[in-house]
């Protein structure tokens, strides 16, 4: 492990040096008294058998019923060490985890797969098990090998020879099972990420695949991840039980090896009996620790691995998550300067605008086709994604220097894709602004216009919503996110598709919310809807991350299709193949930039 990526751990295990501290006396403890019973059966063999000392006898297990009841106590008070040690870690890990996760910035989050995110929490898991379990236990135990070797010594010193060449014997076996088990394990994590990774895309899109009968065309993708997971487990299981069986087979030949060569000392008066007897169980505390390394090597190489993958999580940039000072609230003008992004180095820039500036109070309608952009500058404007050059201002100032918190409480935002957990309708809506008080959240739902439709519920705001708002419709889901977004009243909104999964009643409602919405907040929505296009006072119109047009909604939408857009909607919805599609149009035909920079505002475009 490279010291970048273990740096981390570094400041979680330091607070608990006390505690292992604590955990390596009540070891030596154990390890100590663990020599009473070896002791008593050389004493019994040697001084009871041989001259009837009933008495001797007598003390002896009185000597050692008290040892066995210090070492109950101890062993009990060690494992609530472990215990409290293994809370310390998952607080600590777990915490500062969840909270670098929510302070990573979107293109990060994004870069991975959800699988892997979810990976990391079970690594805290393993960290855990392998610092505070058994694993850990085995590692404090194995200081004090060299203490039984020291008593064999003493009481077996004929035997010492054997017993330190099946000491190296077992040394050497478990270095190379930890070179074996490293690669194997590795190997099996990696494809064993592969098929979680699958499994979760299914389980995500269950609807999709069940619609479309996916199952066809996944089942075969599956099969194959699962049989190289299930080949993979296979390898590295046979690679274990043969370190593994190689390290039992030491064990035995060394009780054969000892009891043969104290057979002879013994035949030669040079060991006693008990001695032998003695040097036997000594043996199995000796090799025991070593040979259970072999076994845990498993654990090793897990631990290690989730170390590097935290270690390069802990170590990703992050937002910023303190302010120099607490600013009042925008008015909401923002200005986009020399912006370029792009989602990797291979890529064409997904967003390139040379000046945008949206004025405070009324609703801007970004228009263009499906990859012009639309989305990504809404994000930009959030904040989510950070421009490779260039910069975004709000009221002036970079929004560089504001946290997260403070921009999502300035700008509300309601995604195409709305989002809910599994929580009540209530905790869905207070999550946008955490504390809110009863007042806010109903005015919040009356302006979003699902305020109606939550009392008819026999729960009301209590009722559960289901996973990811399952049991909510698409236009339900809309509503209550638009109901979030504008919890705290934001003074800047934006939308995307607002009215994708409205029918036209809602859509009409919609209209009206947003009109009222404007007079008071910068709005900014990306639509096509020829129901929401009379009420914008701006249009802006991508092309390939470029600004293709751009000004007051009259003039913009009548240079672009040679006619002024109906103030009105039409009575009856038109046909999706006669409904005006601004976008095609703009990519087609593209309206030049103006002057290198646009300005979008009441007084026009400059």
């Amino acid at each position: 492990m490279s010291t970048e990526k273990t740096s981390w751990l570094k400041t979680v295990i330091e607070p608990l040096r006390p505690v292992m501290r604590e955990l390596l006396a009540a070891s030596l403890f154990i390890n100590l008294m663990a020599l009473a019973v070896p002791i008593f059966v050389m004493q019994v063999y040697d001084r009871v058998i041989g001259h009837n000392g009933t008495a001797t006898l007598k003390g002896l297990v009185i000597g050692v019923g008290v040892l066995m009841a210090f070492d109950w106590i101890i062993r009990t008070s060690r494992g609530r060490i472990m215990q409290t040690a293994a809370l310390r870690i998952d607080v600590e890990i777990g915490t500062k985890l969840f909270d670098k996760i929510m302070h990573l910035p979107l293109r990060t989050l994004e870069s991975r797969p959800a699988s892997f995110w979810q990976t990391l929490f079970r690594d805290v898991d393993s960290i855990r098990n392998t610092v505070s379990g058994s694993t850990a236990v085995l590692l404090t135990d194995l200081p004090f090998v060299l203490i039984f070797l020291g008593v064999i010594f003493i009481i077996g010193r004929p035997l010492a020879l054997v017993f330190v060449v099946l000491f190296v014997a077992f040394l050497v076996l478990a270095w190379r099972s930890g070179g074996a088990m490293k690669e194997s394990t590795g190997k099996e994590k990696n494809v064993q990420q592969a098929r979680d990774g699958l499994v979760a895309e299914i389980i995500a899109g269950r609807a999709t695949v069940k619609a479309v009968a996916l199952d066809r065309a996944i089942r075969p993708i599956w099969e194959e991840k699962q049989a190289g997971a299930i080949e993979q487990s296979i390898q590295r299981g046979a690679v274990n039980d043969e370190y593994v069986n190689l390290g039992q087979m030491l064990t035995m030949l060394g009780s054969v090896a000892l009891t043969t060569v104290g057979a002879v000392f013994i035949m030669d008066h040079d060991l006693t009996m008990g001695a032998l007897v003695a040097c036997n169980m000594l043996s199995s505390r000796l090799y025991g620790p070593i040979n259970q390394l072999v076994g845990a090597w498993k654990s090793f190489s897990s631990f290690r691995q989730s170390v590097d993958r935290l270690g390069e999580v802990f170590a990703e940039s992050e937002e910023r998550r303190h302010s120099a000072i607490e600013r009042e609230r925008p008015s909401g003008l923002i200005t986009l300067e020399d912006i370029s992004f792009a989602y990797d180095q291979k890529s064409q820039a997904a967003a390139s605008i040379d000046r945008l500036e949206i004025h405070p109070g009324g609703i801007t309608a970004v228009l263009g086709r499906n990859g012009s952009g639309k989305t990504t500058l809404l994000k930009i404007i959030l904040g989510l994604y950070h421009p490779a050059k260039g910069r975004v201002l709000l009221d002036g100032a970079d929004i560089a220097q504001f946290t997260r918190a403070e921009l999502a409480g300035w700008m509300g935002y309601v995604p195409q894709e709305c989002v809910l957990f599994n929580a009540s309708i209530r905790d869905n809506i207070v999550y946008g602004a955490p504390g809110a008080s009863d007042e806010d959240i109903l005015e919040a739902a009356k302006v979003a216009g699902v305020h109606q439709y939550i009392i008819d519920l026999p729960d009301g705001y209590g009722t559960s919503i289901g996973e990811a708002g399952s049991r909510l419709s698409a236009g339900q889901r809309q509503r209550i996110a638009i109901a979030r977004a504008l919890l705290g009243n934001p003074p800047v909104l934006l939308l995307d598709e607002p009215s994708a999964s409205l029918d036209r009643q809602a859509e009409e409602d919609l209209r009206t919310t947003l009109a009222e919405l404007g007079k008071t907040r910068t709005v900014i929505i990306v639509t096509h809807s020829p129901v929401l296009l009379p009420i914008c006072r701006d249009v802006v119109v991508l092309d390939k991350g470029c600004v293709a047009a751009a000004g007051p909604a009259a003039e913009t939408l009548q240079r672009l299709f040679g006619a002024r857009p109906p103030q009105q909607p039409p009575a009856q919805p038109p046909h999706p193949q006669s409904a005006p599609q601004p976008a095609p149009h703009v990519v087609s035909q593209p309206a030049a930039p103006l002057g290198g920079g646009v300005r979008i505002g009441v007084g026009g475009v400059s």
